[in-house]
């Protein structure tokens, strides 16, 4: 089959979409990697989508509307990629759509008459995009491992099981979204044996930094410029890598709840109380993420696993600095970037939900609840169908 995977990350600043070739099934599961596209999301758009995620006052109208907004984003990003690819749409077999985060709770938490919840809402309608293209679409892929008793997150841990065991090499996929996350595939692992969790914040915090500094002028510091340009704060530092969520033991996941606009807000409001220069702040939350990251591998990885690649991607592997400091934190690793296994680390995303996509339209569990908490194997995603005759 040829699938369309598409991704919007915590950032909400476009659309990844990735064209695959599937066939087979696990363990002789085949997914080649074939094109990428990125489609930018208006600006209006994004700013919606940031102030509901973050909390902010809206309605149920609006919220609806932002659905089917976004859902139509979506589908214009398919059809763009597939007219800039010369590939004709009507030559894609399925789309699996990630969508975009707009809340998660993989924990319970406490919900009305005293009951706890865990929950989660992506939008982005399946239903417009499978409308708008003719192709079968799936998306929603969370609520099932949810519902099965996992946190809904990471999902991509499945995907890197397929594309990075090894029978000699223990390897690390590290994802640094808006959030980072790993991986753990041991030597010869199992899908049982896999580890996967969100370590902390990816880009989410530097990209906040980032808009302060240059007063909206920015959307993320390029090449680390501004963070390059500054110094560490040694006493914010200390302060940030107190911060409760990293000793949580894994299984665990983490958004905007725990690292978003309020985060990101006490940071400034740290900065402006002491007349801190704002690119020592950024210097010193880039420093933060990574140090939180290696922190993980302390804490969580290295007393269960030998490692001896660490896989890179997401937008964080373009920072510089960011990489920099990983490498001198986690000496004695090598480290690569996704592409060098065949999928390009802007990519990765949105392959894997192409690869889950495939799994759930053949009935086939995608879940792996060793990583996500669940009890038990679950199909995730909901299926809509094309509009072809």
């Amino acid at each position: 089959m040829r699938v369309l995977g598409m991704m919007s990350g915590t950032s909400a600043d476009g659309i990844d979409v990735a064209l695959v070739q599937i066939s087979g099934a696990p363990p002789g599961l085949s997914a080649k990697f074939q094109r990428h596209h990125y489609a930018a999301l208006p600006a209006r758009l994004r700013g919606a989508i940031l102030r509901v995620a973050n909390g902010e006052p809206t309605t149920t109208g609006e919220l609806s509307a932002l659905n089917f907004e976004l859902g139509e984003e979506f589908a214009r990003a398919a059809l763009a990629a597939c007219k800039r690819w010369r590939v004709p749409i009507t030559k894609i077999d399925l789309i699996g759509s990630h969508g975009q985060t707009i809340f998660h709770q993989g924990k319970a938490s406490a919900a009305r008459a005293g009951r706890t919840r865990t929950s989660t809402l992506q939008i982005g309608e399946p239903g417009v995009i499978a409308a708008r293209t003719g192709v079968a679409t799936i998306g929603d892929f969370r609520p099932a491992d949810m519902a099965a008793g996992g946190q809904g997150a990471p999902l991509v841990p499945f995907v890197d099981f397929l594309l990075y065991r090894d029978e000699r090499r223990g390897r690390v996929a590290l994802n640094i979204g808006g959030i980072a996350n790993v991986s753990v595939i041991a030597v010869g692992a199992r899908p049982e044996d896999v580890i996967a969790f969100d370590t902390g914040p990816g880009n989410m915090i530097i990209d906040a930094l980032a808009e302060w500094a240059t007063r909206g002028r920015a959307r993320f510091d390029r090449d680390a410029r501004m963070a390059r340009a500054g110094e560490a704060i040694p006493e914010l530092l200390e302060e940030l890598l107190h911060e409760p969520y990293l000793r949580l033991e894994p299984p665990k996941t983490a958004g905007r709840e725990q690292f978003g606009k309020a985060f990101a807000e006490r940071l400034i409001g740290w900065a402006k109380k002491r007349r801190a220069r704002a690119e020592d702040v950024l210097c010193t939350a880039t420093l933060f993420t990574s140090l939180s990251i290696a922190d993980a591998f302390r804490r969580f990885i290295f007393p269960r696993s030998r490692v001896h690649d660490l896989i890179v991607a997401g937008g964080g592997a373009r920072n510089p600095l960011l990489m920099a400091q990983l490498a001198a934190a986690l000496p004695g690793l090598d480290i690569a970037p996704a592409s060098a296994f065949g999928v390009p680390a802007e990519a990765k995303e949105a392959f894997a939900f192409a690869v889950l996509a495939y799994e759930a339209f053949h009935g086939r569990p995608n879940n792996l609840p060793s990583a996500t908490g669940a009890t038990r194997p679950a199909i995730m995603g909901k299926l809509v169908h094309g509009g072809r005759r």
